[in-house]
């Protein structure tokens, strides 16, 4: 019983089915910032992170 399995998708596949896809460059990387800039998001994100924990805690 053969039948196809056709994707309906529109790019060609330049690789294997076993091999994994090429990366992909990154739009942003924490590495790429700057100490100021990673300071900043840990902050950012603390802060966020215990408003979570206040609101849940009223």
């Amino acid at each position: 019983m053969a039948h196809s399995h056709d994707h309906p998708h529109g790019h060609a596949h330049s690789h294997g089915p076993a091999t994994p896809h090429p990366a992909q460059p990154a739009p942003w990387s924490i590495l790429r910032m700057t100490l100021l800039a990673r300071l900043g998001a840990a902050l950012a994100v603390s802060a966020g992170l215990w408003t979570v924990v206040l609101l849940a805690m009223r």
